[in-house]
């Protein structure tokens, strides 16, 4: 199959619907309470087209939605593409989708865009269940293949140089676990959907508008600790770029856990560990 058959199929599987202005794109699936997935970069719910099938198989409803400037979704010059306006966008879609109260599962910067989700409506947040992200935020330091894309002009080049097989290099060495997990078609419609448009100058816009403050860092743990839902850490162990020591130790630490859920997988564990991600987020559901 092409590449451009795969985001067809990914187009076909979906709708469009519009929140904060913005044209976006959301696939779902299942009928039961829903699970919001907030992906990161250099992603869109492309990624989570695995789980929200495994949510549906376990009676829950996957929803997963692109965020602006990423995937099928508009890519406005004007808009906020900080963590602020990303939450701000998704606090809005949940609105716009009709989700009164939601299960969350984040991912990458997915993880303090839905903190921010979390921090502001706690109430409709029935429990969250947290992928490889960061939330030390004020001493989070990118990896360096993700860092050239916040400097200026460096970005530029960088990005127009990540082509197809680049970014297949990439995806093998930081992203997935096992390369038959995913067909290189399919690793290719990441680049595809990421430059779509506008050649990814959004996406640099977000890798630039991180908020690396105190002030962020502290609302990111009062998101996932003495709140009024259950929270767990799923991680995906071999991810040499958030690593499990580091990164996964300081978020089960702000949420005052036990224990982490450790997967056999690199970054992008949604592509081959998605039964195992639901699993763990059905549990979660059916305790909350």
């Amino acid at each position: 199959m092409r590449t451009s058959e795969v985001i067809d199929r990914h187009r076909a599987a979906g709708r469009e619907f519009e929140a904060a202005g913005v044209r976006s794109f959301v696939r779902e699936e299942g009928d039961g309470d829903p699970v919001v997935c907030v992906h990161g970069v250099p992603s869109s719910c492309f990624l989570y087209r695995k789980v929200v099938a495994q949510l549906a198989s376990r009676e829950l409803r996957g929803v997963a939605f692109d965020l602006p400037g990423l995937g099928l979704a508009e890519r406005p010059e004007s808009f906020d593409y900080s963590w602020t306006g990303l939450g701000r966008f998704c606090a809005d879609a949940v609105d716009a989708l009709d989700l009164d109260r939601f299960h969350l599962l984040v991912h990458d910067i997915g993880g303090p865009i839905g903190f921010e989700v979390a921090a502001a409506m706690p109430k409709r947040v029935r429990s969250l269940t947290i992928l490889n992200t960061m939330i030390d935020v004020a001493s989070f330091e990118r990896p360096w293949f993700m860092e050239v894309f916040a400097r200026q002009t460096v970005g530029e080049l960088w990005l127009k140089s990540l082509t197809r097989p680049a970014f297949l290099g990439l995806m093998y060495a930081t992203g997935i676990g096992r390369r038959d997990a995913v067909p290189s078609e399919e690793l290719y419609a990441y680049v595809d959907l990421l430059k779509r448009d506008d050649g990814g100058r959004a996406f640099l816009k977000i890798m630039r508008g991180f908020e690396r403050t105190a002030e962020k860092e502290a609302l990111y743990h009062s998101a996932v600790r003495d709140v009024p839902y259950p929270v767990q850490i799923v991680w995906g162990a071999e991810d040499p770029a958030l690593t499990v020591d580091e990164h996964g130790e300081s978020v089960r630490r702000a949420a005052a856990l036990e224990e982490i859920h450790r997967l056999p997988s690199k970054h992008f564990l949604q592509e081959d560990q998605a039964p195992a991600i639901a699993e763990r987020v059905a549990a979660l559901a059916a305790a909350a």
